[in-house]
């Protein structure tokens, strides 16, 4: 783990973005269906290595060492496990996102071709592999969250805690479902089209694109050890608003993204919310009034990070600033 305080932020988020989305690629990997059939591994594996920002996974990352700094008597071997559950959250998380991807991109919901700079999964493999792949991604997600130790050779005092296993699980499966990502992309598909209010707008992307990345810091934030395997209400409550904040400024940026740069450089098809007569913030604000609300968010995410009470954040901010500032 690099040592914080000895780097400048922007030196010390350089080289925690590099070293820890090495561990991920390493992570999934390993953990991406070693058993499976092979042409199923093959269309697992397109769907979710070598792609991606990764900006959930390092969310769960990023949460999980800054709550850890309040641990710093726990014993080397308690670090390596809550380290190895953060690990797997992280993988969950990306799971969970890139089956999203694979079964958006199909005709029967955006009919997208392209992803992350290459044909989307459909097109390369199928649909109907597409599609099974997408479900057992889903699947292998809740896998991960709950190691067994006949299968991992680990002794149980070293894998994850159980109640801290049930409240990961219960995270993601709410982040992921009706109250969540399904049930934002739901509604999506219901406005193609139509007319939304600016609330409606944002209750749709809270849905969509923020709880999933919300959960990523919420899950981050259970992976340490916790009274009953609950965080502090205060501190949970202040990185929810630093998740909040950031989920809901990652979609107005996409907004504005996908009507100002071109499909080369997004790696997917640009343009595609205005050609699907899709309601979007830029449709709905404007450009420079999207960017401005970016922004504003942005501030709200480092004042949610200031009422946290840790010691180091730096990371965190970092995120936050990748996220607005990114091209792609």
């Amino acid at each position: 783990m690099p040592h914080l305080t000895a780097l400048s932020p922007s030196a010390a988020a350089a080289d925690w973005l590099h070293q820890r989305q090495h561990d991920m690629e390493s992570a999934l990997s390993h953990w991406v269906a070693p058993q499976a059939p092979a042409d199923l591994q093959a269309t697992m594996r397109y769907a979710v290595l070598d792609g991606g920002k990764r900006l959930r996974p390092l969310l769960v990352l990023a949460s999980h060492e800054a709550v850890m700094q309040q641990h710093p008597q726990l014993a080397a071997s308690q670090v390596a496990v809550w380290h190895d559950t953060a690990l797997r959250a992280a993988c969950a998380v990306e799971l969970i996102h890139a089956y999203s991807l694979v079964h958006d991109d199909m005709p029967c919901m955006d009919n997208d071709q392209m992803r992350r700079g290459k044909p989307t999964t459909h097109v390369q493999f199928g649909e109907a592999a597409a599609l099974l792949a997408g479900d057992a991604m889903q699947a292998l997600a809740f896998e991960l969250l709950t190691p067994l130790a006949e299968e991992t050779g680990t002794p149980e005092s070293d894998l994850t805690p159980p109640a801290t296993q049930a409240a990961l699980c219960a995270i993601l499966a709410r982040a992921a479902g009706h109250r969540g990502m399904a049930g934002g992309q739901a509604i999506d598909l219901a406005h193609v089209g139509k007319r939304m209010t600016q609330a409606a707008l944002q209750h749709m992307h809270t849905l969509k694109t923020g709880a999933l990345l919300q959960a990523s810091v919420r899950m981050g934030c259970h992976c340490a050890p916790h009274a009953n395997a609950h965080p502090d209400p205060r501190l949970l409550a202040a990185l929810v608003q630093y998740g909040d904040a950031i989920g809901l400024a990652f979609q107005v940026v996409d907004d504005v993204l996908d009507a100002t740069a071109d499909s080369a450089t997004l790696g997917k098809t640009a343009g595609k919310d205005a050609a699907n007569d899709k309601p979007t913030y830029v449709s709905l604000m404007g450009i420079e009034a999207a960017q401005a609300y970016a922004t504003q968010l942005h501030q709200q995410a480092m004042q949610a990070l200031e009422q946290t009470g840790l010691p180091d954040t730096r990371i965190l901010v970092a995120l936050a600033d990748m996220v607005i500032q990114r091209r792609y």
